[in-house]
């Protein structure tokens, strides 16, 4: 191994292919001179959910913020999901939202999103990363650990096995290993390996549940609207659906619950759940439209956050980001603008850091305020629950109290509306809600 100098960008490993790794490999492709990509699954030449992603046939949200910065990585991607199918619309008039009780006001809103599948948006960007002509994706090649110097301050390159059955042993050398590989990174196991501590972690469990149909979509099946959420009403309701339309004329639905209160999946008790919603929006639309799939099921026991920025030791040369640092319940839509957020804390990190000892410190305390708005936003709405459990933030109750007011001011006032879509979309603080104008407009209950 020679690629140990902190001046030398060479060469770039990420771990892992799916979106946290391919915003990463985009980025590093802008640093380094070679790029390699490392996904223990094969990956194959069309739209697929691989053995290791179990939540990607599920229906995704990508938050404005998100689908602004994955546009700036990759020019053209728009083009290229438009014409695949994908539907883009201002988020304000698209959505029919039922939430605390009653629908909010649909109005102009100007923040732009993009309804899709993940299979098919995962395609597109991984089409665009394998074109990069310093990038590489070797799939079927497990990562089983960390190569670092004599006295383990630095990371190397890694140990992995390749092939299907995992025949071969190789050692791949880089200035710089991401670990990229979601919730699941082995990351702690392998800093104890080497003699660091692991992170402290974070923990709320949720007990969330839901399932997946997709369904045949015509012209006519939702008038007023493009898609549909039907929110609960926390503690009192615990169940929720979405129904998005994506690429290939279908409307991909995900019914599901809190604290195991999930939906079956067996056919007429499915829609039977769905029909138990305080609205009949979607069961409208899918109570007459042609099943596409078998319903298929994911569970997410709890959000989880892995406090990297409190460690005061750690090897040179290695970084860990996106699910494998936080995973938030999937129901409110967070993950991948975090991943993509955090990604553009990378890419300035390496702008502005020309030696790489010490990155780790500063990517690791820029990710945490990254994470920490998300973190909380999404702790907060599910300590409305009593079941939840874990640290809860601090001033929770308070601030719910007050939220709920929000919500039920979205219902008329478009001013809240857009303050609480820009606060959800990650491109305002929370404590934009706070601001007297909107406190005035919320406590009075008007909507001029």
């Amino acid at each position: 191994m020679t690629l140990d100098s902190p001046k030398q960008r060479i060469h770039a490993i990420v771990i892992g292919c799916s979106l946290a790794g391919l915003f990463t490999a985009r980025v590093l492709s802008d640093h380094f001179e070679r790029v390699t990509i490392l996904e223990r699954d094969p990956v194959g030449d069309h739209p697929e959910s691989r053995r290791g992603q179990p939540q990607t046939r599920h229906l995704h949200g990508l938050l404005a913020q998100g689908f602004r910065i994955i546009n700036d990585l990759f020019p053209d991607l728009e083009d290229a999901l438009v014409k695949g199918g994908a539907i883009i619309s201002d988020m304000g008039e698209a959505i029919r939202w039922y939430h605390f009780d009653g629908y909010k006001k649909q109005f102009t809103s100007g923040l732009h999103a993009v309804s899709v599948s993940r299979i098919f948006l995962e395609w597109n960007i991984r089409n665009y990363v394998a074109r990069l002509p310093n990038v590489a994706i070797q799939s079927a090649c497990a990562v089983r650990g960390l190569v670092t110097n004599n006295d383990r301050t630095q990371v190397l390159g890694v140990h992995a096995v390749t092939g299907n059955d995992g025949e071969k042993e190789t050692t791949i050398g880089a200035n710089i290993v991401v670990d990229a590989a979601g919730r699941g990174s082995s990351a702690g196991k392998w800093l104890e390996s080497v003699g660091f501590d692991r992170p402290q972690e974070d923990e709320v469990k949720v007990g969330v549940g839901y399932a997946t149909r997709l369904y045949r979509r015509r012209p006519n099946d939702l008038v007023g609207a493009r898609l549909v959420m039907i929110s609960p009403t926390p503690p009192r309701q615990k169940h929720m659906s979405f129904l998005f339309p994506v690429e290939h004329d279908r409307w991909i639905v995900s019914a599901g619950g809190w604290f195991g209160d999930h939906p079956p999946t067996e056919e007429s008790a499915y829609l039977e759940f769905i029909r138990r919603l305080p609205v009949s929006d979607i069961y409208d639309v899918v109570s007459r439209a042609e099943p596409l799939s078998d319903v298929f099921t994911y569970k997410f026991s709890s959000s989880l956050r892995r406090r990297y920025e409190k460690l005061t030791r750690f090897p040179e040369g290695y970084l860990v980001l996106g699910d494998a640092i936080a995973s938030f319940n999937p129901i409110y839509g967070q993950g991948m603008t975090s991943a993509a957020m955090q990604v553009q804390v990378l890419d300035s990190v390496l702008h502005q850091e020309p030696n790489l000892t010490g990155l780790w410190q500063k990517f690791f305390q820029r990710i945490a305020k990254v994470v920490d708005i998300p973190w909380q936003m999404a702790a907060c709405e599910d300590f409305r629950y009593p079941e939840a459990v874990g640290k809860k933030p601090a001033l929770t109750d308070l601030t719910n109290a007050y939220l709920a007011k929000v919500h039920r001011a979205t219902h008329h006032d478009p001013v809240v509306y857009s303050q609480f879509l820009k606060v959800m979309n990650l491109m305002a603080p929370p404590s934009s809600l706070m601001h007297p104008k909107i406190v005035w407009r919320v406590l009075r209950g008007g909507s001029d």
